[in-house]
């Protein structure tokens, strides 16, 4: 292929899956379920972290702000995904596969960041209470919060600027939506360097880093909670970490598999599913995981509903 026609894309195919055309209706309404649930979930978690007293705290504050994140996430590919079922038409842009990309690569990283804030926000909380108010207050929350933004941009920006001088010989992406691996197989040229980064900045940013604080994080809580005398207060202690520690190990055990690997290893026909899962069902998990596992917030939630159903009989 001609060099003027590698640098001359203007869009890309999506095929997501082509032998599943005939279950669209099917897709489209299993997505739409989704969607719904999952924004109204972390709207609830938003609502009720800004509304009630006993939930204004650090470690609700950024629950608040996980939810934000998670409905921005979703709402980059899922709407998407729907009007291609909806219309049939599955094409998008390269300034749009581009954009969907940088949005995805963005809050992939800010929701690895402040999953790590939230392990140093429990350390602080169980091992070291009388300092916990001082040391965690709403002005760090914030500063926190916005590195983990900054960074997560720069980040971002790095891969997605990497990808889009990429000449593709192929306009076709074997996926739902545009993501690094899927792009990376399209592209005519060599592409280590983007492997490498993805693998070692995006292994130590968004993987090593951040998970290397939340398991010295927890390597504290549990050396202090063996210390307690044994009984109910050992447990209650670690109930307020169950929570965040599942939401770690589904969004970093389908995050590894999917992007921390070579490209060789890549089968998009099964790498696929994994990424739906990543993008789509953790944003829908993680609210009904803090309501499940969280007595504040199920509290909350039930004296919410209860305080609804007097205003509509009033």
């Amino acid at each position: 292929m001609s060099p003027e026609n590698l640098t001359s894309v203007l869009q890309f195919t999506i095929l997501g899956y082509p032998d599943m055309t005939e279950k669209r209706i099917l897709l489209f309404l299993l997505f739409v379920c989704v969607y719904v649930t999952t924004i109204l979930g972390n709207l609830v978690i938003i609502i009720i972290t800004n509304s009630y007293d006993s939930l204004q705290t650090p470690m609700y504050f950024l629950l608040g702000k996980l939810s934000i994140i998670d409905i921005c996430y979703i709402s980059v590919t899922v709407p998407q995904m729907l009007f291609f079922l909806a219309s049939k038409q599955n094409t998008i842009s390269f300034a749009g596969c581009i954009v969907q990309l940088y949005s995805m690569i963005f809050l992939e990283s800010a929701e690895c960041v402040l999953l790590a804030i939230m392990a140093y926000d429990r350390y602080l909380a169980i091992c070291r209470p009388l300092h916990y108010i001082l040391i965690m207050n709403r002005a760090v929350c914030y500063k926190l919060l916005s590195g983990a933004i900054f960074s997560s941009a720069l980040h971002s920006l790095l891969h997605t600027l990497l990808i889009a001088q990429l000449p593709f010989c192929h306009y076709s992406i074997n996926h739902f939506f545009c993501d690094i691996p899927p792009l990376l197989k399209l592209s005519c040229t060599d592409t280590h360097v983007n492997e490498i980064l993805l693998f070692a900045v995006s292994g130590v940013f968004v993987g090593l880093g951040p998970l290397l604080m939340i398991f010295v994080s927890y390597a504290f809580i549990v050396c202090k909670i063996l210390k307690m005398k044994a009984g109910v207060g050992r447990w209650k202690t670690f109930s307020t970490c169950t929570s965040h520690l599942t939401i770690v190990t589904i969004f970093y055990g389908t995050g590894s598999f999917t992007y921390v690997r070579p490209k060789s290893s890549y089968s998009l026909d099964r790498d696929k599913l994994v990424s739906v899962f990543y993008n789509i069902a953790t944003p829908l998990l993680n609210p009904i995981i803090y309501s499940l596992r969280n007595s504040e917030v199920k509290k909350s939630i039930t004296n919410g509903f209860r305080r609804y159903c007097v205003f509509q009989q009033m």
